[in-house]
């Protein structure tokens, strides 16, 4: 049997198809993102076409035509409407912006084993992976320690610490989302990317 013709594969082979780390691939199973079972030995043995279908539903959303002229942003939010305000909105400013819209954490992962962004603007309550959590295991990895991240709540201080708290150069944005602040902070970016790239 050829390996296109296989019906399952081992965490690692499909953390290779996605282009996430194993453990990854684990919380997809555990949450129902990916189709699993588990051998007599506790290997889990995932559904190909699941992996294939997860990827299919998620191309469109993770082509954005990131540039190196253009400052990247990854948006994740699992409300279609305020995917679609984000992007009308942030089309709108004119500014040297490449813009990718994905659902939820899981998304964000799998995106970024392709191409990691100028800036991630995250959901904190969304399906699957949370913001909290994504934020977490973004600052834990040392490749996306220095990665602009922006949090967007509707959470109040004290319950983003009840949450166990955001650290602290992350921006904090509340609901409804402060698109003048937004601009502001994405025109500072797309300077400080335009000085640095005037430097090489």
């Amino acid at each position: 049997m050829k390996d296109s013709d296989k019906e399952f594969c081992s965490t690692r082979e499909a953390a290779q198809m996605l282009g996430v780390a194993v453990a990854t691939v684990q919380n997809m199973v555990e949450n129902g993102t990916l189709e699993a079972w588990k051998t007599q030995g506790g290997h889990r043995r995932i559904r190909v076409q699941s992996v294939e279908r997860f990827l299919q539903h998620n191309a469109p959303k993770l082509t954005a035509g990131f540039t190196p002229d253009r400052v990247a942003v990854l948006i994740a939010e699992d409300e279609l409407s305020l995917q679609e305000l984000y992007r009308q909105t942030l089309e709108s400013w004119g500014l040297p912006l490449s813009v990718a819209v994905v659902g939820d954490g899981f998304d964000v992962l799998v995106h970024l084993g392709r191409h990691q962004p100028d800036v991630l603007i995250t959901d904190m309550k969304m399906p699957g992976m949370n913001g909290f959590e994504l934020v977490a295991r973004l600052r834990a990895d040392p490749a996306f320690a220095n990665m602009d991240i922006i949090a967007v709540t509707g959470l109040s201080t004290q319950e983003i610490e009840a949450r166990g708290g955001l650290p602290a150069d992350i921006a904090v944005f509340g609901k409804p989302i402060p698109f003048d602040e937004l601009r502001g902070y994405l025109r500072a970016k797309v300077a400080q990317k335009h000085r640095e790239r005037a430097q090489f």
